[in-house]
């Protein structure tokens, strides 16, 4: 059984409404001719050349990304371009491209965030910056765990439910901090610190962060942070999405989730502080810095 590209791309935006998109960004199908036949779908977080890959390898017909390829004003697809090349290995090889992104951040219940909160088991959660008042969409989400931890348990807990990366999950605060409200944001979510502080979190989980926010945030008696890859916080709603497409599409179409590792760091050395053996002999750490 297939649907038309027409009909799944109805589906997936009952699912993630465009109006939900932010202004400047770019979703909704990128390629692909909505009469043709689609019996396989793959659901990705990035459009990148492994993905494609993945895509014409398995012989779907249309490939579903959060990323857009496209998020700036585009005046050609030449071949010879990283991006054009992507478009004309897709359209070669038929196979479509659709992007939810934003929306896919505020949708309720089977977007980004919802799916996030979800691995770390958050329950009565609620949008950090919903689009109305007592709206389930929304930006970010803030949630209860099951059982109170404490800031190096929360780290713990982020590393062993997301993939794992070369930049691992950090920290910043007291380690034995009391955690129990937890913020979440899937991507770049420094700018929601006020609002996870407002909801009363104990700590914020999103990607991105910089420096001096985050130092800052030390200085305050708001949520600690805790910082993990951009593509780890966002690939937990890949199987969600695909488990939601087939359903609605009542299984007419095969839906797989990639598993590809796309995050862009691909190497990390040094040990940790307090880790460096000179430091814990007293000497001076293989920086230049004085032990500590």
């Amino acid at each position: 059984m297939t649907a038309t590209l027409g009909e799944v791309v109805a589906a997936l935006e009952a699912r993630y409404d465009p109006a939900l998109a932010e202004s400047w960004d770019a979703v909704g199908l990128v390629c692909g001719d909505p009469a043709e036949p689609v019996g396989r779908v793959l659901v990705a977080v990035d459009p990148v050349a492994d993905v494609v890959d993945e895509a014409i390898d398995t012989g779907a017909q249309l490939l579903v990304t959060h990323h857009p390829l496209f998020l700036t004003a585009v005046h050609g697809v030449p071949a010879d371009d990283p991006k054009g090349r992507l478009v004309h290995r897709l359209v070669r090889a038929g196979c479509g491209l659709f992007v939810a992104h934003t929306n896919a951040d505020r949708a309720a219940d089977v977007g980004v965030n919802d799916a996030l909160a979800a691995v770390l088991g958050l329950t009565g959660t609620r949008p950090l910056e919903p689009v109305a008042p007592g709206s389930r969409q929304g930006h970010g989400r803030v949630g209860e765990l099951p059982e109170p931890t404490t800031l190096a348990g929360f780290a713990a807990l982020a590393a062993a439910v997301l993939p794992a990366t070369e930049g691992g999950v950090r920290a910043a605060g007291d380690p034995d901090r009391p955690v129990r409200t937890v913020a979440v944001c899937g991507g770049s979510g420094g700018s929601l610190l006020p609002a996870a502080a407002a909801a009363g979190a104990d700590v914020l989980l999103t990607s991105d962060l910089r420096h001096h926010p985050v130092s800052e945030s030390r200085e305050s008696d708001g949520p600690a942070v805790c910082d993990v890859a951009h593509f780890a916080s966002e690939w937990p709603w890949v199987p969600v999405a695909a488990d939601v497409l087939a359903g609605d599409l009542s299984g007419r179409v095969s839906v797989a989730a990639s598993r590809l590792r796309t995050d862009p760091w691909t190497v990390h050395r040094g040990p940790r502080t307090g880790d460096d053996p000179a430091r814990r002999a007293g000497g001076r750490g293989g920086d230049g810095w004085p032990a500590q």
